[in-house]
């Protein structure tokens, strides 16, 4: 199943996410829109642009806001900053890579050297 970013008209306050992240932590992201202060950042007024669309960074840490909401801590290294974002703010740069498939292909191995060791 392939997930989609949450599409901004239908995201409220309270809008549940999907149950998987979008983006992994370490995937570079881009912002699809202007990030602007809304209170939570304590050193501007509400309301300025904390971040332009286009600026790139990378996930460093996916949390939730009241079990409900997905927000990305997102590392702009070139403005030397960090911010929350949800999913419908951002767009994949880099392809996430597939855990499940690496963690099982390990497996695969590790059970073939261990069985060639066996055999000797």
């Amino acid at each position: 199943m392939q997930l989609k970013p949450a599409d901004e008209k239908f995201v409220t306050s309270s809008t549940k996410d999907e149950i998987l992240p979008v983006f992994q932590m370490g995937q570079e992201v881009r912002l699809i829109k202007d990030i602007k202060n809304d209170g939570t950042y304590p050193f501007a007024k509400v309301g300025d642009t904390l971040m332009k669309s286009g600026a790139t960074g990378y996930v460093r840490h996916i949390g939730d806001f009241l079990q409900t909401i997905r927000v990305y801590e997102v590392d702009f290294l070139k403005e030397g900053f960090s911010l929350g974002c949800r999913e419908f703010e951002l767009e994949a740069i880099s392809e996430a890579d597939d855990e499940i498939e690496q963690e099982l292909e390990w497996l695969r191995k590790h059970r073939e050297s261990k069985l060639n060791k066996e055999d000797r």
